[in-house]
């Protein structure tokens, strides 16, 4: 029987709970589907430093790397906002991510017929939208140097530098090229090109890769904040949207909320080689932690695409996919989705019926 081998890494809040109904379905589809996982939880975050001191033990990040992936729920909490930067689990997580490589960041946002009305905006804007955001992870404003603060006569200056290499463009715009390929051949390139040297490289070097590798790909190109009015204007227009990384991780955000809840959106960071993580866009959720109100769809929908991106695994892949789409046609919800005429669950309860309608 093939095996895997997966760090799980359920982390702060809501995360154990979440983690615990993904487990139990992927014990139940890797059984299905006549292959095993092998698990190894490892602290990461707020947990982490309360255990060791530092928010990515060594034996955390050397656990991911021999892994076949790795399985992260949420990080932080606000009772680590007064530590130095470099102790808080944000930090962690950066250095999970730079740690293994991983620079591409994948944040599907695909409107579930069952909750378009869940969503703030209107269901003719919303439907039908099924979209990826290609967003680079371990460069730019987040990583570059110089950043810090200093004080100089009278005053305190901070500062935070953007910069890219020309490989580091080339490598993610490939990623994004590539999934274009997969999907409808649209790629749209997103950048501040008018005022920043940095994005003009970017479009640049992303022009010169499509008219060398993917001239049958459809491509554009719109400035970051024209990006984020389209995205609620009419994002039905868009495809494969590849961005930096500040950029990147507003507009995903924003992107998510097209569902109704970032409850509902798993992610994927990925580098050239070895192992990839998956994880729930949505944070820690402290305030309601340990209530059972958590919603753990978006962490099973992350195993799901842990299970076809990572393992190679298509069909048990798709039967937890189907289960989450089986429990909300049959009016299940969570607090954070709860509508008119549909049955409110806690996190524990959501899990049994994922769990019912997978072995259904």
């Amino acid at each position: 029987m093939t095996s895997f081998r997966i760090t799980l890494l359920p982390g702060d809040g809501i995360g154990p709970e979440i983690t615990a109904v993904a487990r139990q379905m992927l014990d139940a589809v890797s059984r299905n589907h006549g292959f095993e996982l092998i698990y190894d939880e490892q602290p990461m975050g707020g947990c982490a430093i309360d255990a060791t001191g530092e928010p990515l033990p060594a034996s955390t990040l050397e656990a991911c790397k021999a892994a076949d992936a790795v399985l992260l729920a949420a990080i932080g909490s606000p009772q680590y906002d007064s530590l130095p930067r470099e102790k808080r689990p944000e930090t962690g997580l950066l250095g999970l991510r730079s740690g293994m490589g991983l620079f591409a960041n994948l944040r599907p946002v695909k409107i579930i017929p069952a909750l378009i009305d869940a969503s703030t905006l209107k269901r003719e804007v919303i439907e039908g939208v099924d979209l990826m955001v290609v967003r680079e992870l371990t460069g730019g404003v987040y990583f570059g140097t110089p950043k810090g603060r200093v004080e100089a006569e009278g005053r305190v200056r901070g500062f935070n530098t953007m910069a890219y290499f020309d490989d580091e463009i080339d490598r993610i715009a490939k990623v994004g090229f590539d999934i274009a390929q997969q999907r409808s051949g649209r790629l749209c390139s997103v950048d501040k090109a008018n005022v920043l040297d940095v994005s003009q490289l970017w479009r640049d070097r992303v022009e010169a890769l499509h008219a060398s590798s993917y001239a049958g790909v459809e491509l554009s190109h719109m400035y970051v904040d024209n990006a984020a009015m389209q995205l609620v204007r009419n994002p039905r227009q868009f495809d494969v949207l590849l961005t930096s990384n500040l950029f990147g991780d507003i507009l995903s955000d924003e992107a998510a909320m097209l569902s109704g809840s970032i409850g509902m959106l798993p992610s994927a960071s990925l580098g050239e080689s070895g192992p990839g993580l998956f994880e729930p866009i949505h944070g820690s959720a402290p305030d309601i932690a340990r209530q059972d109100k958590a919603n753990p769809m978006a962490m099973v929908l992350s195993a799901a695409m842990m299970l076809r991106v990572g393992l190679k695994q298509d069909a048990a892949a798709a039967a937890l996919e189907q289960a989450v789409d089986r429990v909300l046609a049959q009016g299940y919800r969570t607090g954070d989705l709860m509508a008119d005429g549909c049955t409110q669950l806690g996190c524990k309860a959501m899990g049994d019926q994922l769990l019912a309608a997978l072995d259904g």
